[in-house]
């Protein structure tokens, strides 16, 4: 490899470090994924990593985590060091906190950052975020009145000071969650990722013979900044708006406004006559909002350069203090997700008349939607158990939307021999759902059908975190909306989609996730793709007729 100094880089050599830099923050992933204890990381890929220069901006991301948590991670970075000092920083050290105002929204996540040391000298920061299986309190839901309720809240704390675990944080912690084991198993793991980026950082600059991050991370940043400018640049100027509505909380319908503002090379994205905050957890701190508005933008018009801090430089985004996308401590916020992945289809909505041929439609899973069982397995042992899967994804301008998968997360599902094994559940049913893609030239992606039976020692308690009972993915450029999603048990009651319940042991649950909006009027869709879908089971003939004009063969 050729070498390179702190005063510049050649194109090619700026290419392979990059290309490096990227896949130490996905060797990091690899150790988190192999050592956690959860199916949650392992399975379920709600984690991420990042590295960091040692102002705590972002170099380089895993390209298989949560992309919103490597929006969020520099943001929580630079909380920690304006708490703790970056000349108080040791060798061995790693730093915890899970306050949503500080991080990614919710208690449930956790944030671990370590410093990189080089030659006796502070060169970067190793981050990694994962969702724990348990924070305690009242499980992972959408009813709580205020965030005590949802569990324990640490702030930034010391988790290792020179390679010491700090017991008394642990055992504190440890003492309030239901799950210790895993809880522990995956914090460990989060601290073994990080461990992997420090000895790799320390491989690459022994390698290229840097001294540290920081002109490196200058360029990068500055060529993310530059691609990402001249993709804003090509849209017209101009004010684009849109509206949409999200089932809320009972009564209380959720409103989200946006407007998008393209002035040259930026963009602003304003989210005012937004809804105000409510008393349930359905609010969305301002870090998440941020996240979840520009890496939609990032998929759009700017899809191939690696992200990093420069990715965003050229968006601005801002919400209303107090309303459900800036609600104000201690506002519940454990099912932020429920409002905060509704943005890119608010964005893509209010940029379809300029960029047609770059969004999609809106997506079924988008929301997610997640079902939480915990209780007591036939064993005596207690288990906290989430049920990850997804609707279906919007149609775009080129193709029908990818069936049961999410967006603008990419969190995964993970295999039902994995989640069966972990706790007293049984999955009888898990199909895709015919007719839930929204009729389209391009059709949306289809949801899908689950069933489980619960099988516990005694009853057990059940926490949904739903929507798109009542507002189903919309169409775009004249797609019509993909179906709803349904909950109900088997005797034909449907608990309350944003609440905690009771179940017996022995009853079954099923789930109806939404099907993805469609893209382009139905009657242009190509005759052979329908009769395609006819034949492979996901439109019915009713369908294909009423809403394509295809009438079965005599």
């Amino acid at each position: 490899m050729s070498r390179a100094t702190n005063r510049g880089f050649d194109p090619v050599s700026l290419e392979i470090y990059w290309s490096r830099l990227i896949s130490i923050a996905d060797e990091a992933a690899t150790g988190l994924l192999r050592t956690a204890f959860s199916t949650i990381v392992r399975e379920s890929n709600d984690y991420g990593t990042v590295l960091m220069d040692r102002n705590g901006d972002s170099i380089s991301e895993n390209t298989g985590g949560i992309a919103s948590f490597s929006c969020i991670l520099p943001r929580t970075t630079k909380a920690f060091l304006s708490k703790f000092p970056a000349h108080t920083w040791q060798p061995g050290d790693s730093v915890i906190t899970n306050d949503p105002w500080l991080a990614t929204g919710h208690l449930p996540d956790f944030t671990v950052v370590t410093p990189i040391f080089h030659k006796g000298g502070l060169v970067g920061f190793a981050g990694s975020i994962a969702h724990s299986p348990d924070v305690g309190g009242a499980l992972w839901s959408a009813d709580c009145r205020e965030l005590f309720e949802e569990g324990i809240r640490v702030p930034p704390s010391r988790l290792l000071r020179a390679g010491e675990w700090n017991a008394e944080l642990l055992d504190l912690f440890l003492a309030n969650v239901r799950v210790p084991g895993q809880v522990l198993g995956d914090l460990q793991a989060q601290v073994v990722a990080n461990e992997v980026s420090m000895r790799r950082v320390a491989e690459f600059l022994d390698d290229t013979g840097l001294d540290d991050l920081q002109e490196l991370s200058r360029v990068v940043q500055e060529r993310a900044d530059s691609s990402m400018r001249r993709a804003i640049s090509a849209l017209p100027d101009g004010a684009y708006h849109a509206t949409i509505e999200a089932d809320g909380y009972d009564e209380r319908t959720t409103r989200i406004a946006c407007t998008v503002r393209v002035r040259g090379d930026t963009m602003e994205i304003d989210y005012a006559g937004t809804s105000p905050q409510i008393d349930r957890g359905i609010n969305c701190v301002f870090n998440y909002t941020h996240a979840y508005s520009v890496y939609p933008v990032k998929c759009a018009l700017d899809p191939l350069v690696p992200r990093n801090e420069g990715s965003y430089r050229a968006i601005w985004v801002s919400a209303p203090e107090r309303s459900i996308l800036n609600p104000v401590y201690p506002a519940p916020c454990s099912a932020r997700q429920l409002t905060g992945h509704l943005l890119a289809g608010a964005i893509y909505q209010a940029l379809a008349p300029v960029l047609p041929e770059r969004i999609i439609a809106e997506c079924g899973g988008a929301p997610t939607m997640r079902a939480l069982f915990s209780g007591i397995d036939r064993g005596g042992d207690r288990f906290s158990q989430i049920l990850f899967a997804s609707g279906g994804m919007g149609a775009g301008p080129h193709r029908d939307g990818l069936s049961a998968t999410a967006f603008p997360t990419n969190v995964g599902a993970g295999s039902v021999e994995a989640y069966e094994s972990a706790a007293p559940l049984l999955v009888w049913k898990k199909r895709l759902r015919s007719d839930s893609g929204g009729p389209g030239r391009f059709r949306g992606g289809l949801g899908q059908e689950i069933e489980i039976e619960l099988r516990s020692r005694g009853p057990a308690r059940l926490s949904l975190l739903s929507d798109r009972h009542h507002h189903p993915a919309a169409g775009v450029c004249g797609g019509a909306p993909g179906a709803p999603s349904m909950i109900a048990l088997d005797d034909g009651s449907r608990p309350h989609p944003k609440s905690r319940s009771t179940v017996a042991s022995g009853r079954r649950l099923t789930l109806l996730y939404a099907g993805g909006g469609g893209y382009g009027d139905p009657k242009t869709r190509d005759r052979d793709l329908v009769r395609s879908d006819l034949a492979n089971g996901y439109i019915s003939a009713e369908a294909a007729a009423r809403d394509y004009g295809l009438e079965a063969a005599p």
